[in-house]
């Protein structure tokens, strides 16, 4: 078979594009144990957990604030859908979590929308998700944002909060 003939079987993987803020990053230490602005592939069926504790979380921030497993996200299809879905729970006890403004108890989990913003003490988190093709895996990206994620605002914007606050995601 000649090469142009070939046809191509890359598969598009669905993309957790995540984008971090603190108020404290500017030196570079609480992230210093994440891999930043690189793709990382991660098994549909195993949940991506998030805290401080290197050894029992798939990523870790390097900050004794933050739970040893702050929280988890967990892929999922619903009905006959191929398409990737994807849920938070919050596996702190002690700290307060929020998605979208909206409070998230201990192990309590809901589903993420396309773009989510992420609260637990002093970090903002924004969720961007890629759609992509692979059924058995994902990849998730994390980028260092320059200033909140969260941006007061009166006009309407993809993602409403309270106080009329917008979200956007930018890469």
């Amino acid at each position: 078979m000649q090469p142009s003939q070939q046809a191509e079987t890359e598969e598009y993987l669905t993309c957790l594009h995540v984008q971090l803020y603190h108020p404290l990053q500017a030196d570079g230490h609480l992230y210093h144990l994440m891999p930043l602005n690189q793709r990382q592939k991660h098994p549909a069926e195993d949940p991506l957990r998030l805290g401080r504790d290197e050894e029992t979380c798939t990523f870790a921030l390097a900050d004794r604030r933050v739970s040893r497993k702050q929280l988890a996200i967990q892929a999922f299809r619903s009905g006959g859908s191929s398409e990737l879905l994807f849920q938070v729970q919050n596996l702190s006890q002690r700290g307060f979590m929020s998605v979208n403004g909206a409070k998230l108890e201990y192990l309590h989990w809901v589903e993420l929308p396309g773009k989510a913003l992420l609260r637990f003490g002093e970090y903002q988190l924004l969720i961007c998700q890629e759609p992509g093709e692979a059924e058995s895996c994902f990849e998730v990206e994390f980028r260092v944002s320059r200033g909140p994620p969260c941006q007061e605002s009166g006009e309407g914007g993809a993602l409403q909060g309270p106080r009329s606050r917008t979200v956007a995601c930018s890469r």
